[in-house]
């Protein structure tokens, strides 16, 4: 995969979550905050915090910088997602900027940089280097995962976000 295969499913991953948050953004306050059987993180925001944190987890150690002190604790999303994320609306603003800086480190993005190792530290201090392709196919599967758990707790709420495939987008909007 080179940079330019990275930015387009870096542009396709934004179109997804924005098409799950928009969905989120119509179902009650109490059903999108309620505890539900299947989503990992315990509830449909936490599980969308959880996305928005994975993206900004990485894209600070892609940069080469520390992700924010408040995620080194290993606080889960659950909790994150009521101290500092505790509203639809917040998370859309910081997943906003979160898309503006990934989308300003996605113009700079070489395929040689693509295959290079990076090295990073874990949330536990620990030392790793793999090639950056590897650390963003990452992101970009974690993204699917917990958009699917997402995706199928808005549909039960008669919310679905209808057809994330990435061929759907390739054929309807990037045209």
């Amino acid at each position: 995969m080179d940079a330019d295969g990275f930015r387009l499913l870096f542009e396709y991953n934004a179109w997804a979550n924005d098409r799950v948050v928009d969905k989120a953004a119509e179902v009650a306050e109490t059903d999108y905050y309620a505890a539900s059987e299947g989503l990992s993180f315990g509830n449909l925001h936490a599980t969308l915090v959880h996305i928005m944190l994975g993206e900004l987890v990485w894209l600070s150690r892609w940069q080469g910088l520390k992700p924010p002190e408040s995620l080194k604790d290993g606080r889960l999303a659950a909790t994150l997602a009521r101290t500092e994320v505790p509203a639809l609306a917040r998370l859309r603003e910081l997943w906003s900027a979160e898309r503006a800086k990934q989308a300003s480190y996605f113009t700079r993005l070489t395929d040689a940089m693509v295959k290079s190792p990076l090295a990073y530290e874990d949330q536990y201090g620990n030392p790793n280097s793999q090639p950056l392709w590897q650390l963003m196919t990452h992101v970009l599967n974690h993204g699917t995962q917990f958009r699917a758990e997402a995706a199928v707790r808005l549909t039960h709420l008669g919310a679905s976000p209808g057809d994330l495939d990435l061929i759907v987008w390739l054929r309807r909007v990037k045209k």
